[in-house]
């Protein structure tokens, strides 16, 4: 579930005043998200969905206060998104110290991380830093979200000015056409060969997908020639590809507060089968991410 991550790849310090403790979920962008993404095994979805709830259990045991989200892929290949926002790298930093100076809460993460491994075949963790220069509209209610769709720019490097000119343009036209529209733009900053950035959008039913791709039709539409001169030299000259997935939130995976839960506990509060603990025929590496 929300794996507060041991991100062995970045080296914080944990000096200093402390980060006051998270409270709820983000009402504005957060000024970073880490991202754990992991590839479920062909046929395990719902076995990891199971194997995953056992995570929010021990979280709200332990009275953990850093929150997160999960989700599973409906496009592309199998996989599980876990999405952990953070203010600082400070309240990163005090977040793993947290988790790993509780012995009752760091030997049960331990034990589903090695649960967990049973479904899964690999599992890579992502550092996003918010750009919120380039970002679009009202921040969403994250309790109600029900689905998300991410699509990553890669960009040629040495042209991150481009994206961010092509970005700026796009928000013009649709200031004018769609100033409803909502987006929030990542640039990954941590965790994979860059430059790539991030755009996510995210609805409260599926059937709201086609409200953004109206918008996004007449975002293009009304666009003028210099705005549309921008993203086509930026499509032509610096994008190397752009993925697009669609996901749909995992109430197994989330680790939200009781007044979340609480405004739709059909959804949040689903009955969770008791996890029998596996361990794995061929062991492998045990998961980076403590969410």
């Amino acid at each position: 579930m929300r794996k507060v991550s041991c991100f062995a790849a970045v080296v914080l310090s944990l000096v200093g005043v402390r980060q006051p403790l998270a409270q709820s979920l983000p009402t504005s962008q957060p000024k970073y998200v880490q991202v754990i993404i992991e590839d479920v095994k062909v046929g395990h979805d719902d076995d990891h969905s199971k194997s995953e709830a056992g995570w929010g259990v021990a979280f709200e045991k332990a009275k953990y206060p850093y929150f997160n989200l999960g989700m599973v892929a409906l496009t592309g290949s199998p996989q599980a998104w876990f999405m952990v926002p953070f203010e600082s790298n400070q309240a990163y930093g005090e977040s793993m110290k947290r988790s790993a100076e509780d012995p009752v809460l760091a030997a049960e993460l331990s034990r589903l991380s090695r649960a967990d491994s049973a479904h899964i075949n690999s599992a890579r963790t992502l550092l996003l830093a918010a750009r919120k220069d380039l970002s679009h509209g009202a921040f969403p209610d994250l309790g109600k979200q029900r689905f998300y769709q991410v699509t990553l720019f890669r960009v040629r490097p040495g042209h991150e000015s481009q994206f961010e000119a092509a970005a700026k343009a796009y928000g013009a036209a649709a200031d004018r056409a769609a100033p409803d529209s909502a987006y929030r733009i990542y640039e990954v900053e941590e965790g994979m060969p860059g430059p790539v950035y991030m755009i996510m959008t995210s609805v409260a039913a599926f059937g709201d997908f086609d409200k953004r791709s109206s918008e996004g039709e007449q975002i293009m539409k009304s666009a003028n020639k210099e705005e549309m001169d921008t993203l086509q030299k930026f499509s032509s000259e610096a994008l190397i590809n752009a993925e697009q997935h669609r996901f749909r939130i995992d109430p197994n995976m989330c680790y939200v507060p009781k007044e979340v839960r609480d405004q739709d506990p059909a959804f949040w509060n689903p009955k969770k089968p008791a996890v029998k603990a596996t361990t794995p025929q061929q062991p492998q590496r045990e998961s980076s991410r403590q969410r």
